[in-house]
């Protein structure tokens, strides 16, 4: 583990925007260390304390202590030059996020899309199966599920993408060597053994501070394709968090509820003063994210398997050699299957009516 970009976070006065300057002018943060003072001095000017702590070499020497200890928890950073590190906090307009992170899990924080969903501590029982709702019709995307672990709607998201088997990244507000709140540790240990990612900007022994979280919301904003707010009240957590996505440019979607309740208004007031797009599941998501073909395909398949029990043994049979090998021709599919060529083609009609299989130029036939 390198400890200079550590190093670098540690210095008092160095901020994540002027890091990111700075990298633009000394791309490798050891180099700094190695600077003269009048070096220093000409990139730092008057910033007596920011030089004093570079040649004191005092945040190197607290980030190679750290370093044995992070291993032990199997810890490790992610600085924002390295591959792993997530590229949309390098995106433009988001000059304020962490230039270093902290990570327990192996979770690919840059594959395909990701959505953050957010909303109330006190989430009802309709705001929880919402979000188990909304994350299940995301499973044929494979899309990564971003929250902050806290109680309501963020617990339901993360306990949500563990059933479907997604990925899910939790963003925390203080040390990763602290779970807050506790009754979520065993949550947060099956979010890091089946594949996901525990995150946060702060080193180890950082305690649970209420300032920190408002911060940490930027992180779950800047970390998603989209934000969903499921619940919400006239004022809280989720609407910073969709109010920092708005400011990256991120597309927020809010989930309408009745007008008569408190938690509702925060969704409500999204989409009446056009922060927000109103949706009504996974589908309406898709479609203004111009990834609907998935969404489709996933309800499709959900209706040929349904279909499936109703078609008779020989129909079955042709659409298990189909599935099996992609296209196949009429030929193939007699010769494989073992039925006459008149019967073949009788089943491949039928398949065709009940919109099971559709023939291609060639005659080439494929599911559906």
């Amino acid at each position: 583990m390198n400890p200079y970009p550590i190093a670098l976070t540690l210095t008092p006065g160095l901020g994540n925007k002027t890091i990111r300057q700075l990298l633009a002018i000394c791309p490798k943060p050891e180099e700094l260390f190695a600077m003269s003072h009048s070096q220093l001095r000409e990139i730092f000017q008057n910033h007596i304390g920011i030089i004093a702590a570079i040649e004191s070499r005092q945040p190197l020497a607290q980030a190679e202590q750290a370093i044995p200890l992070m291993e032990g928890y199997g810890v490790e950073t992610l600085f924002c030059t390295d591959g792993d590190y997530p590229q949309r906090l390098n995106e433009a307009g988001c000059e304020d996020t962490p230039v270093l992170l902290y990570r327990m899990g192996r979770c690919d924080l840059n594959a395909g899309h990701s959505v953050a969903l957010v909303g109330s501590r006190k989430c009802t029982d309709y705001g929880r199966a919402t979000t188990h709702r909304l994350v299940e019709e995301m499973k044929a995307d494979g899309t990564t599920i971003v929250s902050g672990l806290a109680y309501g709607i963020d617990t339901a998201a993360h306990e949500a993408a563990l059933k479907q088997g997604l990925p899910t990244v939790a963003v925390l507000g203080h040390g990763l060597d602290i779970i807050y709140p506790p009754q979520n540790r065993l949550l947060a240990r099956q979010i890091v053994e089946r594949g996901g990612a525990l995150l946060s900007e702060y080193p180890l022994h950082t305690q649970i501070n209420a300032s920190n979280f408002p911060a940490r919301n930027r992180i779950v904003a800047a970390l998603a394709d989209a934000t969903i707010v499921v619940e919400a009240a006239e004022r809280g957590g989720a609407l910073i968090t969709a109010n920092m996505a708005n400011s990256y440019h991120r597309e927020v979607f809010a989930v309408p509820g009745r007008l008569d309740d408190p938690l509702s208004e925060g969704c409500n007031n999204l989409v009446i003063n056009n922060k927000a797009v109103m949706i009504r599941n996974a589908g309406d998501l898709f479609y203004q994210m111009g990834w609907k073909n998935t969404f489709d395909r996933q309800r499709q398949r959900e209706e040929q398997m349904s279909l499936f029990s109703t078609l008779n043994i020989n129909q079955q049979l042709v659409v298990r050699l189909l599935t099996e090998n992609r296209e196949m021709t009429l030929d193939e599919i007699v010769s494989k299957s073992g039925l006459s060529l008149p019967k073949t083609a009788s089943i491949m009609m039928e398949l065709e009516l009940k919109n099971v299989v559709r023939c291609l130029p060639g005659r080439l036939y494929k599911i559906n």
